[in-house]
Formats: C-alpha cells, sequence, structure tokens
C-alpha cells in the first residue's frame, strides 16, 4: 500500500477528526487540555490505519504468488497474530488465526495466508464472520481439496465492559471439503496445538 494518502483519505482523516472533537466534551473531558489538543487527529488517523482492510482486496493478495504445485497434503501456518474491533463496541477484540488447506494443483506463498487474516481483521467484524470470510476468500481462490480456518480471540467488549469476564477466550472454526472429514479435522486440529 502507498505510503502517501489519497484526497478521499485525508478528507476521511479530517471529518473524522472533526467529530472526536465533539466526542471529548460529551464525555466530561476538555478538548483544548494540552494533553488531548492532539488526540482527534491521532485517533482519526488510527481509526483509518485499524479500518484500511476495506480498501484491499484479499483475493488479489493471494493471487499474486499462486503457483502450480503437485502437492495434495496439509499445508498449515498457525499462529497468525491479528488484531479487529468489535462492530457492536468499536473495542478491540484480538488472538490467533490457524489456516490450514490441501492444495488441489495450485499453491499460494505462505505470507499471503497472514495478510489474508489481516485485511478481514483490519474491517469492523464480529469473529464469526471473519472467520468464515478467511476461509471463503482462500477456498474461492485457490479452489483447494479443503480449507480449515479456526480463531482464538479475546474480546475486549466482554472483559472490559459487560460481564467482566478477563480470562474467557472465544475459539470459532469453518471448514470445507475434506476437512469434513472428522479424521483430517483431528489431524489439523492436533498439529496446530502442538507446541
Amino acid at each position: 500500500m502507498n505510503s502517501f494518502k489519497s484526497n478521499e483519505d485525508n478528507q476521511a482523516i479530517l471529518q473524522l477528526e472533526d467529530l472526536y472533537a465533539q466526542v471529548l466534551p460529551l464525555i466530561g473531558e476538555d478538548p483544548e487540555r494540552e494533553g488531548l489538543v492532539k488526540t482527534p487527529h491521532r485517533v482519526a488517523k488510527a481509526l483509518k490505519f485499524l479500518t484500511q482492510g476495506y480498501k484491499q482486496d484479499p483475493r488479489q493478495i493471494l493471487t499474486s504468488a499462486m503457483f502450480k504445485e503437485d502437492y495434495k497434503q496439509m499445508v498449515i501456518v498457525k499462529d497468525i497474530d491479528f488484531f479487529s474491533m468489535c462492530e457492536h463496541h468499536m473495542l478491540p477484540f484480538f488472538g490467533k488465526a490457524h489456516i490450514g488447506y490441501i492444495p488441489n494443483g495450485y499453491i499460494t506463498g505462505l505470507s499471503k495466508l497472514p495478510r489474508v487474516v489481516d485485511v478481514f481483521a483490519r474491517r469492523l467484524q464480529v469473529q464469526e464472520r471473519l472467520t468464515t470470510q478467511i476461509k471463503e476468500c482462500i477456498q474461492q481462490t485457490l479452489n483447494p481439496l479443503g480449507v480449515i480456518v479456526v480463531i482464538e480471540a479475546q474480546h475486549m467488549c466482554m472483559q472490559m465492559r459487560g460481564v467482566e469476564k478477563q480470562n474467557s477466550t472465544t475459539t470459532t472454526s469453518d471448514f470445507t471439503g475434506a476437512f469434513k472429514e472428522a479424521k483430517t479435522r483431528e489431524e489439523f486440529l492436533q498439529l496446530i496445538h502442538r507446541k
């Protein structure tokens, strides 16, 4: 992604900055206080960064390093760190994604799978949708014999507010093709939890 911002991005940052400047007094803060003078601008830039996935094409990422290969065993990239924002409260959730696929004539560069995770994570999300979007993107783009995605995450909306359960973890999974067989799924799960 280019380091310079488009006019559209700059305009969005200015509009967000104005909105955050209006938020500060509504929560009881003084927007003119020294520590807060630049906060609306910083938060606007941060939000644009945290939601940049809307402007990225995950399928293009996979096809940019897609190669013919006659390999039909499981390929796993595990422990992919990700950070996202819950669409209900716009608070962070974060954790690890684990991806497995069984090629069907094509493979992709290993670094492309974490990048696909980032594209979908850098949008307002729910963990369930994030899991399915990653799976569907890989299935539709590479057409493998099967794909499995498991995500383990902590949600700040549960830890900071609401039920306030600090040690809770949410696990979601979705799979296609060969991973519908319990034996294949079990092999994947054993491999991702092996230390």
